[in-house]
């Protein structure tokens, strides 16, 4: 059935960038237990040998085994569920990940809710009204969003609304003086903190959803049933919206789910630029420090998250669009 062979096709993509992830973070420059043992020699005066042999011993790890022992080694821990092991913090990388996911989900997924449900209204409204003021100014601000770096954004909110206004606060998800708890005075601070970095996504998304809306709903608005309604005397609005907004609407989702896929690896520069404590500073800070356990995870995480959701879209789809049907 296709949807086995798709189910099979997303495990072997899986499993190909882990290979290649693992190989590549193993063979990459820069040796953290060298640095490592550099500071516990300092530390208690012992020889750089020494120090190293205690760094080896204390993570747990041997990096002049064979290549090939440790790639097993490292995908048997992967099948259950292991991420690995962060050689900074020294802790695994699920308990980094299970601090840092909920904040990255929390700014990402409401940014791209709003970027998105922005995005496809103003798009329909330009396809429908495309000799009016607005489709050059969307179209204008699509342009500039799309040439712009999505730190230069998160930089001047920082630096206007932040650091010169002081509107909203410069780092951190929270009021560390706040007690976390679902209570209001924390909410309220987690909204403060994140109200920068949502609006660096948001408004960094929106002019892209607009213009993919727009051709889409061109293309739905030259379709024969467009003119058999407006023809049956229709509302226009009632067109527009159930007509022309509901099948326009449909390419779009598969770019939805692949952007909910990939937020975990887009976060990087914004929530570095914010001092956001999620998956973007964390891989950021693992770059920085050479902790390739930690990065290794993350991109793991990363991907699996892309691939999972390409397969739900193309496992849904063919439901939301009665046109596509799945072969047997």
């Amino acid at each position: 059935m296709r949807w086995l062979r798709r189910v099979l096709l997303a495990l072997f993509t899986i499993w190909l960038v882990a290979t290649l992830t693992f190989v590549v973070v193993e063979q990459a420059p820069g040796d953290i237990f060298y640095l490592m043992a550099q500071e516990i020699a300092q530390a208690r005066g012992v020889s750089i040998e020494v120090a190293y042999a205690q760094v080896r011993s204390m993570v747990g790890y041997d990096p002049t085994r064979p290549l090939l022992q440790r790639y097993l080694e490292w995908m048997g821990e992967l099948l259950q569920g292991n991420l690995g092991f962060s050689y900074f913090y020294r802790i695994s990388v699920n308990q980094i990940l299970f601090q840092a996911l909920p904040w990255t989900v929390f700014v990402l997924s409401t940014a791209l809710l709003l970027s998105f449900t922005i995005g496809v209204l103003l798009g329909l409204v330009i396809a429908v009204r495309r000799r009016t003021w607005l489709d050059p100014l969307i179209t204008g601000y699509a342009s500039l969003t799309d040439a712009t770096p999505d730190y230069l954004t998160a930089l001047l909110l920082l630096i206007f609304l932040a650091l010169q206004l002081k509107w909203f606060p410069s780092k951190g998800a929270y009021d560390s003086s706040l007690t976390p708890g679902f209570n209001l005075p924390f909410l309220l601070s987690v909204l403060h903190h994140a109200a920068l970095p949502i609006t660096a996504y948001t408004l960094e998304n929106i002019g892209a959803w607009a213009l993919a809306m727009k051709g889409s709903a061109v293309s739905v608005l030259g379709e024969d049933f467009i003119a058999f309604a407006r023809a049956r005397g229709l509302r226009e609005s009632r067109v527009l919206t159930h007509y022309v907004g509901r099948n326009a609407i449909l390419p779009m989702v598969t770019g939805l789910a692949l952007a909910f896929g990939g937020m975990f690896g887009g976060s990087v520069l914004i929530e570095t630029v914010f001092h956001y404590p999620g998956i973007g500073w964390f891989f950021k800070f693992a770059l920085d420090h050479r902790d390739y356990g930690m990065m290794r995870g993350l991109l793991i995480l990363t991907t699996v998250a892309i691939v999972m959701a390409n397969l739900i879209t193309d496992l849904i789809y063919p439901l939301l669009d009665p046109r596509i049907r799945m072969e047997d």
